[in-house]
């Protein structure tokens, strides 16, 4: 379906926004937000919905999530007015190392190839920030909000478009057990299909019985290790055992009257989002057309700033000292400014040197091959009656992760590490017990200390320019949060190269091409927009983007349970 508001029929309307005076959420699949809706309906707040909405997208987005994956969980907490992110991301295994990415020539050993080998796999640590986030936040116990997952995976949900996209577009992916699963006697799953999970209903089942720790020391742990190490595979039990999720500070910055609030490293999400929305602050981009060519070019050559910086100084900061002081500073931001010039691609963009803005030491920045492929994620968001939000991006990472599904136990396994350089030396370069640098961007904006907006989206290091990109239609551009999301988006991280949704302006896109701008010949969907506006009275506004089956319901006081 296009990007495009012309485009979207009245029902898929209806099911992709809501209003609720009492509760909001907003996920990529009906199925997700029906759960999410029980759980607020029946007394849960916000976090007991996100971590059985988490569960549940296991059961209907298995491409993009699950319990073999990672996620950052961000939470506000309406009483004492605090942010956390609750840090899920995947560490690198005790025998991971420096040169796995290589071969024995010391080349580079193609993404196609080591993308889907065991050794790509993560210590997965989605469970354990939900179980840190539940304890801390939760009101409903786990098996509770397993519940109605297992139901869904017993009775069999409907196939949609969306999986069978994944299917056809990504089968090479499948290992031999995801292979048959999915793929039963060599035909593909169509829409409309029943899909069953006896597998993962069992799973959750353990996970009911015995908590998260069957997953990590447990039957589950051991299932997953036997799975891994079979395939070649390092990683072992004491590896699931010693995992520890972080609760970190959010990365805050400032966009003129907002305080954003976003993810922390090793997310360069957060940072990257904020950075870009500094360098264009002063441009007074509210001036421009939604679909003008200024519009587009400012937001390309600030992208292409940002991803420049992002991608030689961000890493995981228990491994080495970031110059986030540096990169945040109104000098260097002035200075990354100044390359926007209004004439054409600036030829000379490259990361600066915010290290004469720092205290913490200079590092080698090592370059990277440039061979990544679209990544598959997904972003849901929660805000309950007494005004608590959760906001999470989870993910395999690539579609389908790894294509390991751990036999008997019916869920895929990340390819995360390949998020770490593959050559190494630089900050990003593999060591045991080490988080890869991921995109991923939960953002809650802020105005006069009141959160206004929460919003975030799946797609890789497109993530963070569907999340920029929705910020200015609604902060500066003022427009409803559904056109918003749906407006038309672009993304360009380094090169030349732009990839672009349909329904662009043409006439701006022949203009960006006269300044020295290539475009992909096909327009393509650019991630995937999960988003609540809180309006000054309370009441929520919940949108869901059209590139997949997004579904928001809100609630009134009225609909919970006496």
């Amino acid at each position: 379906m296009e990007n495009n508001n012309e485009k979207i029929k009245d029902k898929d309307y209806k099911r992709e926004t809501a209003k609720g005076s009492a509760g909001m959420v907003v996920t990529a699949h009906p199925v997700a937000t029906s759960i999410g809706e029980k759980i607020l309906r029946e007394g849960g707040n916000a976090v007991d919905a996100a971590v059985a909405i988490q569960f549940a997208l296991n059961v209907v987005e298995p491409m993009m999530t699950g319990i073999g994956g990672s996620g950052f969980l961000m939470v506000y907490n309406a009483k004492d007015k605090k942010t956390k992110i609750y840090d899920g991301h995947v560490r690198a295994p005790k025998a991971a190392h420096r040169d796995m990415f290589l071969d024995e020539k010391g080349e580079v050993i193609p993404f196609k190839e080591r993308s889907i080998k065991a050794t790509a796999v993560g210590i997965p640590g989605i469970l354990k920030a939900m179980d840190e986030a539940l304890a801390e936040n939760g009101s409903k116990p786990l098996a509770e909000l397993i519940e109605p997952s297992i139901e869904f995976a017993e009775k069999g949900v409907p196939v949609n478009w969306v999986l069978c996209d994944a299917l056809k577009n990504f089968e090479y992916r499948l290992g031999d057990e995801a292979r048959k699963f999915f793929i039963p006697n060599g035909k593909p799953y169509q829409d409309g299909d029943l899909l069953i999970k006896e597998k993962l209903a069992n799973t959750y089942r353990i996970l009911q019985r015995e908590g998260i720790s069957a997953f990590y020391e447990g039957e589950i742990g051991e299932g997953i290790i036997s799975c891994i190490q079979e395939l070649g595979g390092f990683m072992e039990l004491s590896d699931l055992k010693d995992y520890k999720a972080t609760i970190d500070v959010p990365m805050y910055g400032t966009y003129k009257d907002y305080l954003i609030a976003s993810s922390y490293a090793p997310s360069a999400g957060g940072f990257t989002v904020i950075q870009i929305l500094k360098i264009l602050e002063s441009f007074q981009i509210e001036q421009y057309d939604a679909r003008s060519w200024e519009k587009y070019y400012l937001i390309a050559e600030a992208m292409r700033l940002a991803f420049t910086d992002k991608k030689a100084f961000l890493a995981d900061p228990e491994f080495a000292e970031l110059p986030l002081a540096g990169l945040m500073n109104d000098e260097y931001i002035a200075k990354r400014r100044s390359f926007i010039n209004f004439k054409s691609r600036n030829n000379a963009i490259d990361f600066g040197n915010p290290w004469i803005y720092d205290s913490v030491k200079q590092r080698e920045v090592i370059p990277q091959p440039n061979e990544e492929e679209i990544s598959e994620t997904t972003h849901f968001t929660v805000r309950d009656r007494w005004g608590n939000i959760a906001a999470c991006t989870s993910t395999v990472e690539h579609p389908f992760g790894s294509g390991i599904m751990v036999s008997d136990y019916g869920f895929m396994l990340n390819n995360e590490l390949t998020d770490f350089d593959s050559i190494p030396g630089g900050m990003n370069e593999v060591q045991p017990n080490k988080r890869p640098v991921s995109c991923k961007s939960p953002t809650i904006i802020f105005k006069e200390g009141e959160p206004i907006l929460t919003l975030g989206s799946p797609g890789g290091p497109t993530i963070i320019s569907s999340v920029v990109q929705t910020i200015i239609n609604v902060l500066d551009l003022k427009m409803d949060l559904k056109a918003a999301i749906e407006e038309p988006r672009i993304f360009t991280p380094m090169g030349p190269h732009i990839e672009w949704e349909p329904g662009m302006d043409m006439t701006s896109k022949g203009h960006l091409e006269a300044m020295g701008f290539a475009f992909n010949e096909v327009p393509h969907s650019i991630g995937n927009v999960q988003a609540i506006q809180i309006n000054p009275d309370g009441s929520n506004y919940g949108a869901a983007d059209s590139s997949r089956e997004g579904c928001a319901m809100g609630l009134e006081e009225t609909d919970y349970k006496s």
